[in-house]
């Protein structure tokens, strides 16, 4: 499977690349917006494009072209201000899934976050966040794309241990990033899970197990 990895130089997209480099089953195309970026996926012999969400559709369904699947684990970051978290979370989100319709790339996994579609549990100081998730979300959900959004907990550092905890509605918690890429992992070829939406944070399950059990 061709999969473009959108937002690839994040900790996830870092991770979750390097998995699929390491499966002769999968081609990973790392999206990216700067050339100081490439080096890291020269070393991994990964492709990359260079394409920023802030622009065009267009430009992001040339870098789509071809693949069988998108991966967004992009966002604009705890330092940036709720005018980058619009034109990033929410409509560079919503620019690739347009492009992901253009192309006919039907398969789409969505890195969101725990409790987005719970307003009461939306802080005032990160509010802006979690309305981009949600209705980038909901754009996704109602796009006819073969859709899995993905509502990971507060994100950690740690190395990863494999176990998670997943279903609809959990309690909050964290997560090693290393295990979201793997859950995205797992993911991206799991039938069960398409047209679904869920959340995971750390836990005692394996991560296949408690995939296939939603």
């Amino acid at each position: 499977m061709k999969v473009l990895v959108v937002g690839a130089n994040g900790q996830i997209g870092r991770h979750f690349v390097k998995l699929l480099s390491d499966d002769p089953d999968h081609t990973p195309i790392a999206m990216i917006r700067n050339e100081e970026q490439i080096s890291f996926f020269n070393s991994l012999n990964v492709e990359s494009v260079l394409v920023s969400l802030e622009d065009s559709v267009k430009d992001i369904a040339g870098a789509m072209n071809g693949c069988d699947a998108v991966v967004f684990t992009a966002g604009s970051g705890g330092s940036t201000g709720a005018d980058k978290t619009l034109l990033i979370d929410l409509d560079g989100a919503a620019k690739t899934i347009e492009a992901a319709q253009q192309t006919g790339t039907d398969r789409f996994l969505m890195v969101s976050a725990i409790h987005a579609d719970r307003r009461e549990q939306w802080g005032e100081e990160i509010a802006p966040y979690y309305v981009a998730k949600h209705h980038a979300d909901n754009i996704l959900r109602s796009s006819g794309l073969a859709y899995t959004i993905i509502r990971p907990g507060a994100l950690t550092n740690d190395p990863g241990t494999g176990k998670i905890k997943a279903g609809e509605n959990l309690e909050r918690g964290s997560i090693p990033r290393e295990d979201v890429a793997v859950v995205l992992y797992n993911a991206l070829t799991n039938d069960h899970l398409s047209a679904k939406t869920f959340e995971i944070v750390a836990g005692d399950d394996d991560i296949a197990a408690a995939l296939n059990r939603l």
